[in-house]
């Protein structure tokens, strides 16, 4: 069975190379979010604006992903419940989250949450650069090219 792929779609910065790779592949995408997107797709290309509150996006995404899916996605707590639903997950810059590094992912986010909320820390993120794209979509193409190898 082929991957399908999960895009946490709101703030994620690489619909467009992930779209590339499911065009690429003949896959189905889904991109996930609160609002309406603006993006052309086709017909493997499933936007879903789910309504609610925050974590609905992240709700839909764990209720509809399965066992060698793949979840594109930003925010830590959802890298976590798609990884025990056994699916291949990374971040927008094509780092891969595993069994092995999500406990210390988790934390970190906990510690930075708890920087800001004292003041030292303001929350700057770097800006996302072409390196980061392309290091992205080298990553997902691995992915998909990792499950389909899978029995």
């Amino acid at each position: 069975m082929k991957p399908e792929i999960y895009i946490d779609a709101d703030a994620c910065p690489v619909k467009d190379e992930a779209l590339k790779v499911a065009y690429r592949h003949d896959l189905v995408l889904h991109l996930v979010s609160n609002q309406w997107l603006r993006l052309e797709v086709g017909e493997n290309i499933k936007k879903v604006v789910v309504p609610g509150d925050f974590d609905a996006a992240d709700d839909w995404i764990v209720e509809n992903i399965r066992e060698g899916d793949i979840c594109v996605t930003g925010d830590i707590p959802l890298a976590s419940r798609a990884l025990e639903k056994g699916a291949t997950v990374m971040g927008h810059g094509g780092r891969l989250f595993t069994a092995e590094n999500i406990g210390m992912a988790l934390a970190m986010r906990e510690l930075k949450s708890q920087l800001r909320d004292m003041g030292e820390d303001r929350g700057f993120n770097a800006s996302f650069s072409q390196k980061d794209r392309s290091r992205f979509l080298s990553a997902l193409e691995q992915a998909v090219q990792d499950a389909f190898r899978r029995p």
